[in-house]
């Protein structure tokens, strides 16, 4: 059986054609959107903190509480979009990519614990403790969260924008934008479920209604968190390339004519526009060893100007034509009687 293991060689590797990398526009666009919800969650956990201590809510305290969380974790988002970028070295021959999936993992519990558990702990201690909150209280609250919901809901409507020109939701690879989409989503629900809490607190004179409002907010936070982490998790995990890339990897080694056949194909993501792929394929007979390779180079070349995120190609070529020959049972007797 004739085998050559072809890999990426660095020096060999195809020249893209210069001009922007849209990868690092995509992130300067992200970087802008998190610093408006960075901007936005800053002033507006300030404002929710004064307010729930001045009206003594519960609720407008499990909403601070969200909002500092959101805060925390744009610094986190913003850690992965400078890091993720930083070039391949000797002991990260890979890059750095995954450290994008790595800080947002970190956004997932930053939600779960200060933002989830606390709101669970204010409504715990509103049904223990009750709510002393007068009607001046109940309306600086009432304001603070309309303020709240306006600015949550203009970062959102710039986070969606962003995704759309991305294009969609459906086809969102960014963790980052992801991540925001999700906290000013959460975010606008978590202040119209603290409204709601304190104005029926307002109404009806029982602190159970603020006490089931933070409740809400802490069960939505660990949902968005669970939901936010298990996505992290299985990219850090070592997760397939989108179906897209594998089909037009698959086509690529599907039209080369001295391809007899693709026996196996792996992909593994290392970052949000890069992925490894391994590739173990039989040629077809009658090629010697000088042909093989360089047929091994042409289609590392194609692939690589084919499926733009493949950044690092490895080929497993076989000969079968070879390897039956070798494996036949006249082969085995003339091996045997030598």
């Amino acid at each position: 059986m004739e085998r050559t293991g072809a890999q990426q060689d660095p020096e060999q590797e195809p020249e893209r054609e210069p001009g922007q990398d849209p990868g690092k526009q995509e992130d300067r666009s992200t970087r802008v959107t998190v610093l408006v919800a960075l901007a936005a969650n800053l002033v507006i956990a300030a404002a929710k903190a004064v307010g729930g201590l001045v009206a003594g809510s519960p609720a407008l305290m499990s909403e601070a509480a969200h909002s500092v969380a959101d805060s925390m974790n744009e610094v986190f988002l913003l850690a992965a979009l400078r890091r993720s970028r930083r070039p391949a070295d000797r002991r990260h021959p890979f890059g750095y990519g995954k450290e994008r999936f790595f800080w947002s993992l970190l956004a997932a519990v930053g939600i779960f614990v200060m933002g989830g558990c606390f709101s669970f702990f204010q409504g715990y201690e509103a049904l223990r403790n009750g709510a002393d909150e007068t009607f001046d209280g109940y309306v600086i609250g009432l304001v603070v969260l309309g303020v709240a919901f306006v600015a949550e809901g203009l970062s959102l409507l710039r986070a969606l924008h962003q995704a759309r020109q991305q294009g969609g939701l459906s086809g969102l690879r960014d963790p980052a934008l992801r991540t925001v989409i999700a906290e000013d989503g959460t975010a606008v629900l978590g202040v119209t479920l603290a409204a709601a809490g304190m104005a029926l607190h307002m109404v009806t004179g029982d602190v159970v209604w603020e006490a089931s409002a933070s409740f809400g907010i802490g069960a939505l936070l660990v949902f968005v968190a669970y939901h936010l982490g298990s996505q992290a998790r299985d990219q850090l995990i070592g997760e397939a390339a989108d179906p897209e890339a594998d089909r037009r990897i698959r086509a690529v080694l599907s039209a080369q004519p001295e391809i007899d056949s693709v026996e196996a194909l792996f992909t593994m993501k290392t970052g949000l526009d890069s992925a490894l792929v391994a590739a173990r394929v039989d040629l077809v007979p009658g090629m010697d060893s000088e042909q093989v390779e360089e047929v091994a180079v042409r289609i590392k070349r194609s692939l690589a100007n084919t499926v733009t995120e493949a950044d690092q190609i490895f080929l497993d070529i076989t000969d079968r034509a070879a390897q039956e020959t070798a494996e036949s049972p006249a082969a085995t007797g003339e091996r045997g009687g030598a």
